[in-house]
């Protein structure tokens, strides 16, 4: 079998036991690798209505066919589980080095079952795996329990840690699972998962193991031939040079930046936390393993209030959330407080809407301390509570459902399965409000990243008609990606043509375009049954009042229920699922 080892360790922490299991190949040429067969098993191994953060809630980590071989963009990892944040299927991936180390010891899949009693974290070698004790780990931040694998097993050179800080520890719902020490699992919740195992982390000791490949030379002349025609394009130049941030002044001109909690599309500080200004204040392109987009940007903060500070980031989304939407216009507080999340354990995107919704209730008397938008001292102090559980941080640790139903806010919290959108407002950009009411996940941007056709001029922002066909073709073919497990920043690169190429040159299936479109098709199957089996219906496939009845003042932009009625139904449609959302086969 090529592309593939075809062996999963299974390691319970109950029994702290661990063991090897084959895969069968009729499983790889059904879903692929990644997320495809992540969510098979996901779905085999996991008991229906299963508690996530009880000991029965598996934690899959994922490979793809591409991982650690020279195919550009493959340095990736997924993890997969039932989320404590949402209640339905968990999806999270994280780039930087590991997943390289994750592939030489010989696995394509990493499962986390059971509970321990007390901490630990576990080695994985070519060998299997071992549980280690972890009491002196616990209560660590995330790059110091990160430091503390490293050198416990030989230097960042032979291994690679994936961790969890406090708010894991404490079961936050929307802890992030870390690695690289600015990589991460971000949404989700996977964290507080590996924290309800009390499994602080898990170190890979990189082995001899090599991916074996259909035709090496195939898969050499691809790397070459893609590197030559797209590494000097404009759009890849800008992400080296400006990173995600490029965006924010972008979606500002548009009127869909996110800002002062979701009433206002566009923010007056906009220049000041943008792609722009990092690069003048010294940011330089950081790239992944097997990457020569460099997306990520290495920030050192010489002087000032941040001083000593040092972070890959903040990204465009992070920018929104700790920034815009919390009107916030100074790039060395986001800075810090995304390495705060960071260091903590918390996703930012979820943790700057909970800030913003605390926020916005100040305003109105219905929080119990008062906290005004801008305050970067108030954002830091929240931050600290939720990871800890304390104060008005524990209220909104629990969520932007419980808390909005605490403090009397149902009418205004902003999420989709209790999942908080990202930097793109739907009242604008209306394909966006299909896929954040669609997504699997909750309100995710990266599930089906259509907002490049609206925000490209492919398709105008404003059009209903043909919305979910172009909503599809994103899904459908970043779920191959997510099967490889391939970075998104690809997607404009490898198109159906190449990644039916990819499948062939790496697995040596027997594939064409519309054979690799069906196992796109069958996984969005998949995925879709596990969440009705856990207790989704079609009302959770939907948007916020706030997107329908509060029209963006700086342009009027309303996205109305009639809108998103229409794009629902033709998306349930063109997925062959029934009115319910249900598939028929």
């Amino acid at each position: 079998m090529y592309g593939f080892f075809g062996r999963m360790l299974v390691a319970d922490a109950t029994s702290r036991t661990c063991c090897m299991e084959e895969i069968p190949e009729g499983l790889y040429r059904k879903y692929l690798g990644g997320k495809g067969v992540g969510t098979y098993l996901l779905m085999e191994r996991s008991p229906a209505g299963v508690d996530p953060l009880s000991p029965e809630n598996p934690i899959i980590f994922s490979l793809g066919p591409i991982s650690d071989t020279k195919i550009w963009g493959g340095c990736r990892f997924g993890v997969h589980t039932k989320s404590p944040q949402t209640g339905f299927y968990a999806e999270s991936y994280s780039g930087g080095k590991l997943a390289e180390k994750m592939s030489r010891t010989g696995f394509d899949f990493f499962m986390i079952t059971g509970a321990s009693e007390t901490p630990v974290y576990l080695e994985v070698t070519e060998e299997g795996g071992k549980f280690h004790d972890a009491d002196h780990l616990w209560g660590l931040e995330t790059y110091a329990t990160e430091d503390a694998l490293m050198e416990a097993h030989g230097g960042k050179t032979r291994c690679g840690a994936a961790v969890i800080g406090q708010a894991g520890e404490n079961l936050v719902p929307f802890s992030i699972i870390a690695n690289d020490y600015w990589r991460c699992a971000g949404r989700t919740g996977t964290g507080a998962v590996m924290g309800s195992k009390k499994v602080k982390g898990i170190v890979f000791i990189s082995g001899q193991a090599s991916r074996p490949t259909a035709d090496p030379e195939a898969v050499e002349e691809f790397a070459k031939k893609t590197l030559v025609e797209t590494r000097d394009l404009p759009a890849t130049q800008n992400y080296k040079r400006y990173g995600t941030p490029q965006m924010v002044s972008v979606m500002n001109e548009l009127g869909t930046l996110p800002s002062r909690y979701w009433h206002n599309g566009k923010f007056s500080g906009h220049d000041q936390i943008n792609g722009q200004t990092m690069a003048a204040l010294g940011a330089r392109p950081k790239a992944c393993a097997r990457c020569y987009i460099a997306c990520g940007k290495l920030m050192k903060f010489e002087d000032g209030p941040y001083a000593g500070l040092t972070i890959e980031g903040p990204e465009f989304e992070t920018i929104m959330s700790l920034g815009s939407l919390l009107m916030i216009d100074s790039i060395g507080a986001i800075a810090h407080l995304n390495d705060l999340c960071d260091r903590l354990g918390m996703d930012t995107i979820t943790a700057g809407n909970l800030i913003g919704m605390a926020m916005d209730g100040a305003t109105r008397g219905l929080t119990p301390e008062p906290i005004a938008f801008g305050d970067i001292e108030a954002a830091e102090k929240i931050l600290r509570q939720m990871a800890a559980r304390t104060g008005m941080g524990a209220t909104l640790a629990k969520g932007s459902r419980a808390a909005a139903t605490e403090w009397a806010m149902e009418a205004d919290a902003i999420h989709v399965k209790n999942l908080e959108p990202a930097a793109y407002d739907p009242r604008v950009l209306k394909g966006m409000g299909l896929a954040y009411a669609t997504s699997p996940r909750g309100a995710c941007h990266m599930r089906a990243t259509i907002y490049k056709s609206e925000v490209s001029g492919k398709m105008a922002p404003d059009q209903i008609e043909g919305k979910a066909v172009e909503m599809i073709d994103y899904e459908d073919r970043l779920i191959i990606h997510d099967t490889f497990v391939l970075c998104r920043f690809y997607r404009d690169i490898y198109l159906w043509p190449e990644l039916t190429k990819i499948i062939q040159i790496t697995t040596g299936f027997d594939v064409n375009e519309s054979d690799v479109r069906e196992i796109s098709h069958r996984v969005a199957d998949l995925v879709r049954s596990f969440n009705l089996r856990e207790g989704l219906i079609k009302a959770d496939d939907w948007l916020p009042d706030r997107f329908f009845d509060e029209p963006l003042p700086e342009t009027g932009a309303v996205i109305t229920r009639a809108d998103l009625e229409k794009m629902r139904s033709d998306y349930y449609r063109e997925r062959g699922w029934d009115e319910d959302g249900i598939p028929r086969s």
